[in-house]
């Protein structure tokens, strides 16, 4: 199945209904003709980047510009394309986060070498300082996908004392 059938929007080669639509189908076809294994790999890195993003039941525009940029950063796709990755990722964990994020984890964890575990690691602390203040359930959220990828303890406390002028615990109120 293409990227362009998974959104609904038919073939990736077919009639596109004009105007916004044919960038969209520009996009997915440059998405669709990516490596399906890396592909299935930025998906992931992008969900992932969605689910420590959404815990507080909203992403804002400081959260979705990070992860943007880190999905230009590590998945090597251009900008529009990262815009486009963002927004589904972010649509997919809305709808089915509960369901799908231990799996997505489980998943990149078995993709994923030791050193782009620990980077994506750094790049949800990334995320949830976006807004200058990484809250409790951040941390919580992004231990548990640590613990999910088999990190250990001392790579989660290694890579958060990174952040830790951002942690919300030692910011003044």
């Amino acid at each position: 199945m293409s990227i362009l059938e998974w959104l609904g929007l038919g073939k990736a080669g077919g009639p596109s209904s004009g105007g916004g639509s044919d960038v969209v189908h520009r996009i997915v076809r440059e998405l669709d003709a990516l490596e399906p294994a890396r592909a299935r790999y930025l998906a992931l890195f992008a969900f992932l980047l969605a689910r420590v993003a959404h815990v507080d039941q909203d992403v804002d525009s400081d959260e979705t510009k990070e992860m943007e940029r880190l999905v230009v950063a590590f998945g090597g796709v251009a900008p529009d394309q990262a815009a486009l990755v963002v927004e589904i990722a972010k649509a997919q964990n809305r709808l089915f986060g509960e369901t799908w994020n231990f799996l997505a984890a489980r998943e990149l964890r078995d993709l994923a070498t030791e050193e782009q575990k620990k980077e994506l690691l750094h790049c949800l602390f990334a995320v949830s300082a976006a807004d200058h203040s990484i809250t409790i359930p951040e941390e919580e959220a992004i231990r548990n996908i640590a613990s999910e990828l088999l990190l250990t303890n001392q790579d989660y406390v290694t890579i958060r004392s990174a952040y830790r002028e951002k942690r919300s615990v030692f910011q003044k109120q």
